[in-house]
């Protein structure tokens, strides 16, 4: 009986300082978002309940179209991702040796000991118009005059990918380190191609990390602000600028916990239908039986 007490004593003592994080830093803080958006303001420190801020949002098409066209690129950043990650996190799981894997691990990590903005920067010196690219083109004698690289979807894309794809390598290595390479073995013993053995075997065993990659990939590109508005510029059309624009610049906090609420939905929504297409479910990408 004593060591049943002690044990739940230990779980409550461990699990209070996630459970107040969680609380303090997530679930308030959105309620409170979600408070603030059903505020319509109708004069000078008058306000009332309603949903006038939402019909708001869905009448101007302007906002639909830029959280559709984040939506869209954040999905295309993640499937570049897992294309570039899923290769990377197969080497380091199943044929790198087990004492190259921890360098391997630090070489994806490097970028995270530099900040979003200062990765952005190192973006920006290399593809300005006078740039490093720009001046080795010229050098090379393939262009006649300075070229900008930056500014456009393309750079958007890279920027992003750049700066995701090791939250898609982490949860593959995870998944994939803990396939027996016996199955593997077998399907080349078996006549299976590599294509084969990729589609019906690597694959299906990695798809909770797949999955789990893609949501986190997917939520981290959807949720972007410096990467989209440094390297896209004026012109990026990103959602978050709109709720930074609402919030900062209009100083219409209504509106901008309504967008910051519309984002939280359409990305849950998201990835709700993702997991259904996948047949996946949460507790799969957490833990793999």
């Amino acid at each position: 009986m004593l060591r049943t007490d002690t044990g739940r004593l230990s779980l409550i003592l461990l699990f209070t300082p996630f459970a107040l994080w969680i609380l303090l830093l997530i679930v308030l803080p959105q309620i409170g978002i979600g408070y603030l958006s059903l505020q319509v303001k109708l004069a000078p420190r008058v306000y009332e309940f309603g949903l006038a801020n939402y019909f708001e949002f869905l009448n101007e098409p302007i906002y639909w179209n830029t959280l559709l066209r984040t939506a869209w690129i954040s999905v295309l950043v993640t499937v570049l991702a897992l294309l570039v990650g899923f290769p990377v996190a197969y080497y380091i799981a199943k044929i790198a040796r087990k004492r190259s894997r921890a360098a391997l691990f630090l070489l994806c990590l490097i970028p995270l000991w530099v900040s979003d903005l200062v990765r952005a920067f190192g973006w920006i010196l290399l593809l300005r118009e006078t740039g490093v690219f720009s001046s080795l083109l010229q050098g090379a004698g393939l262009i006649g005059e300075p070229v900008e690289l930056l500014y456009n979807d393309v750079t958007v894309v890279m920027g992003l990918v750049y700066t995701v794809v090791l939250f898609m390598i982490v949860p593959l290595v995870s998944t994939m380190d803990g396939m027996d390479n016996a199955l593997i073995e077998a399907g080349y013993n078996l006549g299976g191609s590599r294509f084969t053995v990729l589609r019906r075997i690597v694959i299906p065993y990695a798809m909770p990390g797949i999955v789990a990659g893609c949501i986190i990939v997917f939520m981290l590109c959807a949720g972007s602000y410096l990467t989209p508005v440094l390297l896209g510029g004026k012109n990026s059309m990103w959602f978050t600028e709109q709720i930074y624009q609402q919030f900062i610049t209009r100083y219409n906090w209504e509106a901008g916990a309504t967008f910051g609420c519309v984002l939280l939905a359409f990305t849950s929504l998201a990835v709700w239908l993702g997991l259904k297409l996948t047949g996946q479910n949460l507790a799969s990408t957490v833990a793999k039986d």
